[in-house]
């Protein structure tokens, strides 16, 4: 436990100082990824790499949102929008009943997990999808009657999945998981989820 302590106090006095101008003396964000490096230990899907190493776009968006210029979070949104892979075969929605239990699922990628698991998209801890949901977070926006309200358009379908596989194309630095860009869901999870977002009788849309 004291390594797991004085590592999270390294993280948070690391991230606290990032942005701000480098002054003399520890580097503190240096010290906790050394140490998360030496210290833990890869265990199924939970792996080191997926702890201490960042890719290009997290490491701009560990930054603060002041020392991010509009022009940078357009540049994220431009490289991000490039990496979404679209259904080669056109074929865009799955089964609606899948897509409520990939919703209700928010296990995945934990030490505990065997390589090559399926994981859910634990949809609920951000978004409202049912009217009869008590029971969701409201980190992002209530997905209640969304395809009632925005159709089945083309460039509907085509905004949804690309939202879903890499958020941060149309958002830099969302909150939101890249689901397809970082593999979290299969292309038929995705189209699982879609359907339950637009199928019009999937609960979403009642």
């Amino acid at each position: 436990m004291r390594h797991i302590d004085k590592a999270a106090a390294l993280l948070i006095a690391g991230a606290c100082t990032m942005g701000v101008a480098a002054a003399a003396g520890p580097d503190y964000g240096k010290m906790a990824h050394d140490m998360l490096s030496s210290d833990f230990r890869s265990k199924g899907p939970a792996t080191v790499e997926r702890v201490s190493q960042q890719d290009d776009v997290q490491k701009i968006c560990s930054e603060q949102p002041a020392a991010r210029a509009r022009k940078v979070d357009a540049k994220i949104e431009a490289s991000q929008l490039k990496t979404i892979v679209y259904p080669a075969d056109g074929v865009w929605l799955g089964k609606w009943e899948e897509g409520e239990k990939i919703a209700q699922n928010g296990r995945g990628m934990q030490s505990s997990d065997a390589v090559g698991s399926v994981n859910g998209g634990n949809c609920y801890a951000c978004h409202q999808l049912r009217k009869d949901e008590i029971s969701f977070g409201n980190i992002g926006p209530s997905l209640y009657q969304y395809g009632k309200l925005r159709g089945q358009s083309a460039e509907i379908v085509r905004y949804t999945w690309g939202k879903i596989f890499n958020s941060q194309a149309f958002r830099a630095c969302s909150s939101m998981p890249r689901f397809g860009h970082n593999g979290i869901l299969t292309e038929a999870q995705i189209r699982d989820v879609m359907a339950l977002l637009l199928d019009p009788a999937s609960p979403v849309n009642q």
